[in-house]
């Protein structure tokens, strides 16, 4: 079975680097970009038998840091 867990900046929470992005964005031309919120995708390779809850309670004891991000998790 495969994850990919999905982890993104909660709201409110500045996101610096998202706004690198949309300022390079308009710095190359592409106009029309207000806003930009990075995040990064974990794609773990599990064995028969884990569980989703296993899966979100490493989410919430290392892959995110759920003070300030928050995150989604797809089973395959």
């Amino acid at each position: 079975m495969k994850a990919r867990v999905h982890v993104m900046l909660k709201n409110g929470v500045l996101d610096p680097q998202g706004e690198a992005v949309r300022h390079a964005l308009g710095a190359l031309g592409f106009e029309g970009v207000d806003g930009v919120r990075q995040g990064k995708v974990i794609e773990l390779d599990l064995a028969d038998g884990t569980t989703e809850a296993q899966v979100n309670e490493m989410c919430e004891k290392l892959l995110a840091n759920t003070v300030i991000e928050s995150y989604t998790v797809e089973l395959s």
